[in-house]
């Protein structure tokens, strides 16, 4: 499978967040929060595009996750950081893959406890398809349909460059071929 180049997505989907932006009733009270770590790396990328100042801040939704019970913590955990007053804000909600609907969820449940915002627009480099909640995302760089054992990977290389990989979970490939012959 050719995968897209993540930059050029990035350029689409800035495009788009610009456009929105554009919008006067939307341009005054408006700000970005990215879900880390994709999230944030394209965030930081997008502000860095904006002519005029705005508000941002950074997520990881993974202690709001329903999962988390089976998850367990990541790792890298990052601290969350919203310095503005969420209250009546538009948010432009920014993450790298979406798939289920469970990490932007659980992002908008805590952004809820920063305040009630007037509306959340989400925008996401790919929608892979397999959404099990009822969100879906708004601004899309590109729609990548995969099945249920692959799965993209975002990097970002040390001079800031995007890098997308396609992961297979072979183990879970093995098992559904194993449950289809039962």
């Amino acid at each position: 499978m050719q995968l897209p180049n993540p930059e050029t997505l990035l350029s689409d989907i800035s495009t788009k967040i610009l456009a929105h932006l554009a919008n006067p009733e939307l341009s005054e009270n408006s700000a970005l929060v990215g879900i880390h770590s994709g999230g944030v790396w394209l965030m930081q990328r997008i502000l860095s595009q904006l002519k005029t100042a705005i508000s941002y801040g950074t997520l990881d939704a993974a202690l709001y996750r329903d999962d988390y019970s089976q998850r367990g913590l990541k790792a890298e955990i990052q601290p969350s950081n919203i310095a503005f007053n969420v209250q009546d804000k538009h948010i432009i909600l920014i993450d790298d893959i979406f798939y289920t609907g469970r990490t932007t969820r659980a992002a908008m449940n805590e952004l809820f406890d920063y305040g009630r915002p007037a509306s959340i627009t989400l925008a996401v480099l790919i929608n892979r398809g397999g959404a099990q909640l009822p969100i879906k995302p708004q601004i899309v760089g590109a729609e990548i349909l995969l099945r249920s054992n692959q799965s993209l990977q975002l990097s970002q290389d040390t001079r800031g460059k995007l890098h997308l990989s396609l992961e297979t979970d072979d183990m879970s490939a093995t098992n559904d071929l194993k449950a289809s012959n039962v």
